[in-house]
């Protein structure tokens, strides 16, 4: 009986990522502005709608992993160049929960940041935008590929997506800036 519950967990788990996902965004293409989303407080969710300026939302597979957590930093630390091509509001987005996106932000910023580490903790927004993967071997469950959305509003202007969410190519905050 185990085992069998074993295979069905492991199918179950396989296919989400397919049954949560909505094809995968690109350029032209709106961010989910109405699926709610955690920052601070899991009772006080909230949406996108009305996202206004230039917006950068950076997805992640996961919160205190080495790759996420070298790569974070990159944009925690080039904060004022992308405020200064006319960036609003940077949201590094991980299928996790509040508790961890708060306790990841606090390890990697301890004197504070003003970029927003948002809690996807059921995978709708990342879903919604086509960027869930079947992360279960490594990660327990379906996570967020890795990738970047530039956005003026809510409607996306610029897109990079990892070919493999385990390295940081497209994605580096480097690479990202000269596409704003």
């Amino acid at each position: 009986m185990a085992s069998l519950l074993s295979g069905a967990t492991k199918t179950a788990h396989s296919l989400a990522p397919s049954l949560l996902s909505s094809a995968e965004v690109k350029v032209g293409s709106t961010v989910p502005i109405k699926v709610p989303v955690k920052e601070e407080d899991t009772e006080k969710p909230f949406t996108f709608e009305g996202i206004r300026g230039k917006n950068v939302f950076v997805g992640v597979p996961g919160a205190f992993t080495g790759t996420c957590s070298a790569q974070v930093p990159g944009y925690i630390k080039a904060y004022d160049q992308f405020k200064a091509k006319g960036v609003s509001n940077i949201y590094i987005v991980g299928v996790n929960d509040v508790f961890v996106m708060k306790a990841w932000k606090q390890q990697l910023a301890p004197e504070g940041t003003p970029i927003h580490f948002i809690a996807d903790d059921q995978g709708a927004f990342i879903g919604a935008l086509g960027m869930l993967f079947d992360a279960s071997p490594l990660l327990g469950a379906p996570r967020s590929k890795r990738f970047v959305a530039v956005t003026e509003g809510d409607t996306i202007t610029y897109l990079a997506v990892e070919p493999n969410p385990g390295e940081v190519t497209v994605t580096a905050a480097d690479k990202v800036l000269p596409w704003l």
